[in-house]
């Protein structure tokens, strides 16, 4: 049986050898980009309509099929701080941002949390002339703890 990290690391090749970019895959599958990249890198289960669609664009098997479906583990990384440049920034921007953002949020919406569950991503490119900028929206669902 084909494991989550398996068809993962199959998506990804066979993406390449295709030249499908993950636009393309999330615009077949009928969901937004960010969910569909995540779907596919093994980090939510993908309905079969959804994962069937991926697995025929990208000319995969029934076993990278059932492996989508699966219920993941996740946020699982390879090691507790990441060491891929680009995700050691994110761990960097909530190593130095991180209180701002948890007293901002505290001082907006009182006591509680941004959840990751009921949640979207986007991410986008912002031209500017000292250089393109990268523009990451993380929109969670206001959680106030309940006493």
């Amino acid at each position: 049986m084909t494991s989550k990290q398996e068809a993962a690391a199959a998506v990804r090749a066979k993406k390449v050898e295709l030249g499908v970019t993950w636009a393309q895959l999330a615009e077949a599958v009928g969901r937004p980009v960010a969910w569909t990249t995540a779907a596919l890198l093994g980090q939510h289960p993908m309905p079969e309509p959804e994962a069937r669609a991926a697995v025929e664009l990208l000319e995969l098997g029934p076993d990278v099929l059932h492996a989508l479906r699966l219920q993941p583990t996740r946020g699982a990384l390879d090691e507790a701080v990441p060491t891929d440049p680009t995700m050691y920034r994110f761990y960097e921007v909530l190593q130095v941002y991180g209180p701002t953002i948890k007293e901002l949020i505290h001082e907006e919406f009182g006591d509680g949390i941004m959840s990751a569950i009921n949640f979207r991503l986007d991410v986008g490119r912002v031209e500017d002339p000292q250089g393109d900028r990268v523009v990451v929206t993380l929109d969670g669902k206001f959680l106030p703890y309940q006493w």
